[in-house]
């Protein structure tokens, strides 16, 4: 893997050089925009709006929009001048138990990996971290953004956990919820027992993207000259009656569970 990124951890006077790494790879099938008539690549130009003329890179700058068509133009040297606390560092703020942090904060992960000699250090608080049973608050600067994260620990490596800033999480206003409904005691004890039904341990090995796998699947067919079969889409169940659906639920995931259950070799007995 390639770092993106190189800097330190610190928090007190403890410093741990340290390299940043993209830790997760997104995987689907990748679309090009073409020409129906002859399939050849659509192709972009940077035009200015006022002359209509094609740009440069070397000639395009980079503005904040203060008013209605109104900028301030910065330079990349003025930008890169600008103070932060954290231009090489994720500084440690502090530390939190996790089940503090609502997920809809987390954005992005990547892996920090040690420099040589930061080995120990970066044990050390790996070590002290896991035994805490916390994670770790700060900031960091990544492509001119400074950054709130989460650091924490998995299989032994730290895991940088990029945030939105509480100030970018949209509250959430619709009206249809301020509207009272009626629960009734055995509707919730219905969706209960769905849910023990349901409930199991997470295993993210038993999830695969069906659908690129139905894109590849596609993509091979016609490469081959195939014609595509087009499956008849389902229309959503409507429903009419919610406690039968719960009921026709219940029974569905409970014969599910039953027939998973006696999928299941037996235990081998001891010998005597």
């Amino acid at each position: 893997m390639r770092s993106i990124w190189n800097g330190a951890i610190t928090f007190g006077l403890i410093s741990i050089p340290v390299r940043l790494f993209t830790a997760v790879e997104e995987k689907s099938l990748k679309f090009h925009q073409l020409h129906a008539a002859d399939n050849g690549r659509i192709r972009y130009k940077r035009v200015c709006s006022v002359d209509e003329e094609e740009v440069p890179y070397d000639e395009i700058v980079k503005g904040y929009e203060y008013e209605k068509d109104r900028y301030v133009v910065f330079s990349d040297e003025e930008l890169e001048r600008l103070p932060s606390d954290s231009i090489r560092a994720v500084d440690v703020v502090s530390f939190v138990p996790l089940e503090e942090i609502d997920p809809i904060y987390f954005q992005k992960s990547y892996y920090l990996a040690p420099e040589p000699t930061g080995l120990k250090a970066y044990r050390l608080l790996a070590q002290a971290l896991q035994e805490s049973g916390r994670v770790a608050i700060a900031k960091f600067t990544l492509r001119e953004k400074e950054r709130l994260a989460t650091l924490r620990l998995h299989d032994g490596v730290f895991v940088l956990e990029t945030m939105y800033w509480p100030d970018e999480i949209r509250k959430p206003d619709f009206e249809q919820l301020e509207k009272d409904v009626e629960i009734r005691p055995q509707e919730l004890a219905m969706a209960k027992t769905l849910i023990d039904n349901l409930t199991d341990h997470f295993q993210p090995d038993q999830f695969t993207d069906s659908y690129r796998g139905r894109l590849e699947a596609a993509a091979e067919a016609k490469i081959a000259g195939q014609e595509v079969a087009v499956a008849p889409t389902a229309e959503p169940t409507q429903i009419l009656d919610l406690m039968e659906a719960l009921k026709a639920s219940v029974e569905a995931t409970k014969a599910k569970r039953d027939a998973s259950e006696a999928e299941q070799p037996e235990p081998a007995r001891a010998s005597g």
